[in-house]
């Protein structure tokens, strides 16, 4: 399905440039200054009065996606919105490795998006890598082509690191009071945190990402009860790890899977969504096929097929926490290493 384009301001021209966004999908593209504010003097942080153009790349499970934003005073502003489906969390978890063919997509795939960081004016781009690439068991030989052919370090962060970039992203529209769940689920892993405001108390990395249980239960669409049961028998498995915690029966979701089901579910842009609507949501897609998915729910055939797993998954830790409900967010990693690179913490690739 293709996706649509709307209009947008931005902070660096007097025109509105057209920026693709998701199917249906209503987006803020502006953070104003009191949530930016807040956590720059949280940190002893100091943003310029003109804004500077920034661009986190994120070398996901699913995806390889772009974020350039303009950071302010202000605020923060998308000026641009990319990715690249490259199923990365699937074809590892079948092949162990990343195969040369990727690598070569991979590559293509961060020229792209250091050509769109120039013509955007960004000054500075900061490439980071998760569950995929850290399972991967070629990742050494594969990041080193990478700088060889792009000229872009690629940090591999750790599950903890994952967890902390995701959650500053989340919490600029989902601010949440009292102790609660940060979950990211994606097509690797899912982080899932306890946390209280902004610091995580607990963090656990579970391996249950869509693409591994696509790939490990060999689901098809329609999917058969036993491939079903897989999925819940993994994911059950997986969440076992996770401990329960009394005092955090909130749940805010933020990440691709998320934003997936957040759309094909609400394209009204309401971000609470309930566990009977993930339980219909299950139901419905585990009998239909992929393009019929995408039809009925306006979402792409790549992102179709997270529909089933990544509301098990949901579906599963909301039980696990006694919630029936959970915010999700727009934001995330991207975002959150956005602000991180506003405030001197991350290392950069000068543009």
């Amino acid at each position: 399905m293709d996706d649509r384009c709307t209009e947008r301001e931005t902070f660096l021209h007097g025109t509105a440039p057209r920026v693709c966004l998701p199917p249906r999908a209503p987006r803020a593209a502006t953070v104003h200054c009191p949530s930016v504010s807040r956590m720059a003097q949280s940190h002893s942080c100091k943003l310029d009065a003109m804004p500077t153009v920034l661009a986190a790349a994120d070398i996901g499970s699913n995806t390889a996606h772009l974020l350039i934003s303009a950071v302010s005073q202000r605020g923060i502003q998308r000026v641009d919105n990319e990715s690249e489906w490259l199923s990365l969390g699937e074809i590892v978890s079948h092949d162990g490795q990343i195969p040369d063919e990727l690598i070569g997509r991979l590559v293509q795939t961060l020229n792209a998006f250091k050509q769109r960081c120039i013509e955007t004016g960004a000054e500075f781009i900061y490439v980071f890598a998760t569950e995929a690439m850290r399972k991967a068991t070629n990742h050494r030989q594969v990041i080193r082509f990478v700088r060889q052919k792009t000229g872009l370090d690629v940090d591999l962060i750790s599950p903890r690191r994952e967890a902390e970039l995701g959650l500053k992203g989340a919490l600029l529209d989902s601010p949440v009071s009292g102790r609660f769940v940060f979950a990211e689920s994606g097509g690797g892993s899912v982080q899932v945190a306890v946390c209280e405001g902004p610091e995580i108390l607990t963090e656990t990395s579970v391996p249950i990402g869509t693409g591994v249980l696509i790939d490990q239960a060999g689901v098809s669409q329609p999917a058969t009860p036993n491939q079903v049961k897989a999925v819940q028998k993994a994911i059950d498995k997986g969440l076992a790890k996770v401990r329960d915690d009394a005092d955090a029966r909130q749940i805010v979701a933020c990440g691709g899977v998320a934003r997936g089901l957040w759309r094909a579910l609400h394209p009204d842009g309401n971000q609470l969504i309930q566990a009977e609507e993930l339980r219909y949501l299950s139901w419905a897609t585990q009998r239909l096929n992929i393009l019929t998915i995408s039809q009925r729910y306006s979402v792409k055939a790549k992102r179709a097929a997270t529909l089933l797993p990544g509301s098990l998954v949901y579906l599963a830790l909301m039980e696990k926490f006694g919630a029936t409900e959970m915010t999700v967010s727009q934001f995330g990693v991207r975002e959150g290493a956005i602000l991180e690179m506003s405030q001197g913490k991350i290392g950069t690739c000068a543009l």
